[in-house]
Parts: C-alpha cells; sequence; structure tokens
C-alpha cells in the first residue's frame, strides 16, 4: 500500500511538472499612468545577453479590452524564446480592472512597443526586428500599433516608431467598422481606430490565424483584410482551421499555429533551422 502511495505521488509530481506554467525570466515595468502602473513579462533565450541584438515579439492578450492577463501568451513566449526570440507579454489597462476603453487599451500597446524599442541595448534585442502579436482583442491592439496611426499617449516620445516590423494575429478583432466586433462602444471613432479601415503600403507583413466556426471574427472579414493588404503591396497570410472556434489557438491547436508562427519568423529572418515542435 505504502509503495503505490509513492507510486501515485510520482506520477502527480510528473503530470505537474509536464503542465507547469511557463514563468518568465523577469519582469519589468514600462508605464505608469496615474496610480496604475504597467509592466511587460520577458522570456530570453537561453544563455541570453543583454548585448545580444536578438528578435523579439510583443504578445497583447484578448480579453475584449475588459478583462485579460499577461499570462494568456505565456506558452507561446516560451516556445518562441527556445527559438532565440525574445519574446515579451505586455500588460495593459482593461475596463474591469481599470475603468477604461479600447482607447486605453491601444494607447498601452502603441506605450509598449515604444518602451521595448527604446530599452532594446539593455534588453538584448534588434529594434529592427520587433514584432507583435495578440489574439482576439489583443490581435487588435497589435494590429492598432501597425496600421492606426492616432490614440497616443499624451507626452510620450512620438518620435519612437511604435509600428512593430511584423504581426502575429491569432482570431484578430480588426474590424471595427459597422457589423464588426465592438463598433457600439467605438462608433465615434471607429474610422480612426479599426486596424481594416487603416491599412497602408507601411503596414506590417502579417499572418493570421482563424477558426472557420469564430462567432466573433467572419472569415470573409479575414479575407478582407488579406485582399486590402495585398492591394497595398503588403505580405499577408492567413491560416483558417476547419470547424475551430474563437479561441482555438490556445490547446486545441497550438501546436498547428505555432508551427505556422515559426515558419513565418523565419521566412522573415528572425529565426533559423526548422520548428522544435511537431506539427500535429
Amino acid at each position: 500500500m505504502k509503495r503505490y502511495s509513492i507510486s501515485i505521488f510520482i506520477v502527480a509530481v510528473l503530470v505537474s511538472i509536464a503542465f507547469a506554467e511557463p514563468k518568465p525570466d523577469k519582469i519589468v515595468e514600462y508605464k505608469t499612468i496615474g496610480d496604475v502602473n504597467l509592466s511587460l513579462h520577458i522570456f530570453n533565450p537561453p544563455g541570453h545577453k543583454s548585448c545580444d541584438k536578438k528578435p523579439a515579439i510583443v504578445f497583447f492578450f484578448g480579453g475584449g479590452w475588459v478583462t485579460g492577463t499577461p499570462k494568456h501568451f505565456y506558452p507561446q513566449s516560451e516556445y518562441l524564446s527556445s527559438r532565440g526570440m525574445v519574446a515579451i507579454c505586455a500588460d495593459y489597462r482593461v475596463r474591469n480592472k481599470h475603468k477604461t476603453t479600447p482607447k486605453e487599451c491601444v494607447k498601452d500597446g502603441k506605450s509598449a512597443i515604444r518602451w521595448v524599442r527604446s530599452h532594446a541595448k539593455e534588453l538584448g534585442i534588434d529594434p529592427n526586428m520587433l514584432a507583435a502579436g495578440g489574439g482576439s482583442a489583443g490581435g487588435h491592439v497589435a494590429a492598432a500599433t501597425g496600421n492606426v496611426k492616432g490614440f497616443n499617449e499624451k507626452g510620450e516620445d512620438i518620435t519612437i516608431s511604435c509600428r512593430p516590423n511584423a504581426l502575429l494575429l491569432f482570431n484578430p478583432v480588426f474590424d471595427n467598422g459597422p457589423g464588426g466586433f465592438g463598433h457600439g462602444g467605438v462608433k465615434n471613432y471607429w474610422k480612426e481606430f479599426s486596424p481594416l479601415h487603416n491599412i497602408d503600403a507601411n503596414s506590417p507583413p502579417t499572418i493570421i490565424f482563424l477558426g472557420t466556426k469564430d462567432h466573433l471574427i467572419p472569415v470573409a472579414t479575414a479575407e478582407r483584410y488579406k485582399r486590402r493588404m495585398e492591394k497595398a503591396k503588403v505580405r499577408c497570410e492567413l491560416r483558417l482551421y476547419e470547424d475551430q472556434p474563437h479561441g482555438f489557438f490556445n490547446k486545441t491547436k497550438y501546436y498547428e499555429t505555432m508551427y505556422e508562427a515559426d515558419k513565418f519568423f523565419s521566412s522573415l529572418g528572425y529565426i533559423k533551422g526548422e520548428p522544435t515542435l511537431k506539427k500535429k
């Protein structure tokens, strides 16, 4: 009986290790506004040094601009850091916690990109190989940093570019026009706020992941985004996943989406070699 109990304990420990939450190497503050302190959760590649010049990505969590946590993209960050990128999960203000509007989400997203780019030397990253990524409303924040020109924090140094060099978007909320997600809450400024409606020749090369049964983001919207990007002569890849709902990338198709993300970054020269996870 004692031996059986020990075996059960060992199995429990092994399971907990296998599903242990990834942990960032460090957390740094990037913005203070009023009594709110916002931080960046940083995952560094093995053996990373401040004198390095690694490509990087800043992730923004999903949650409808209402809720969420930087932990959302810990798994993706852990993987990309293992591939040689500095991966960063940004906190930003949301309605439930900070009583803010979607405007503040974008302002914080732009602040995060600017802070990372302006601190590139101490972070050991290449400021010209800085991507942004996110899911759902976090995908909107990421896309907005790449496409939308306004919504900068007052007093911030806008000579430092907040535009990422590439975008990794998971079922993103990038159409805020009539009929698009969240239009009612942003109807007074949607034309300036919607990434889909602000694509230009300077928009970053982009890859989009979307399930065909997403109840929030129609496939037609992603296809329209792709067409507009191509019209602007900007690279845009769209990966559709049959019968997958909103948020499918978190677990159900984590391996498949990260395999494609790996290939995308490899094509841009951010990482080298074949993906180290298997495409299931």
